[in-house]
């Protein structure tokens, strides 16, 4: 029983990093990836769906999104849902695929993204304290309650200790990754 709180410490880190690295894919350097887009929501039918689930997304350059839609009537669509999403870029369109040009960086917006990175990390950071935190007051009560002993508390909050140590390290290099991807752009 013991053993659950590590594994389910460890799964609830794991998805905090994944979403952190999800979180920076869609951080816009200067390079063109579908994923500056993909979240974005079109109208279609009324209905707002996610881009990536209307067109293809493809990438033939570094700075430069081709959206091939599936029915040619909502290229229109497509653009306005980029532009309404505010994103920093403006998206042309020939009525058959739309186009996405990404500009480069200025030194400026590059000092912003990095802070928003950090700001992002240190979020995650936090999760992940907060999470070792949890896991640590369950074993408390568990050896309140009499189902573990004093050193298999000791032992356990060690291990969730380490196991912490080592999801903060994955985060951290997410962040250098990320920033150094920012300052190459």
């Amino acid at each position: 029983m013991a053993n659950e709180v590590v594994i389910d410490l460890n799964t609830r880190m794991e998805k905090t990093v994944d979403v952190l690295a999800r979180e920076m894919s869609t951080l816009r350097t200067g390079r063109a990836t579908p994923a500056l887009v993909e979240h974005v929501k079109v109208d279609y039918h009324g209905i707002l769906t996610p881009l990536n689930q209307l067109a293809s997304i493809t990438v033939p350059e570094a700075s430069l999104i081709v959206i091939q839609p599936w029915e040619r009537a909502i290229c229109g669509s497509i653009e306005k849902a980029i532009l309404k999403a505010n994103l920093g870029f403006t998206p042309n369109n020939d009525g058959q695929v739309v186009r996405v040009v990404i500009p480069p960086l200025t030194e400026e917006r590059r000092k912003e993204l990095v802070k928003v990175v950090r700001k992002r990390v240190e979020e995650a950071r936090i999760a992940l304290r907060n999470q070792r935190r949890d896991g640590i007051e369950r074993l408390k009560q568990m050896e309140k309650e009499k189902f573990i002993s004093k050193d298999q508390q000791t032992r356990l909050t060690d291990q969730l200790q380490k196991l912490t140590d080592s999801f903060i390290d994955k985060v951290n290099k997410v962040s250098a990754d990320k920033e150094k991807e920012i300052a190459e752009a």
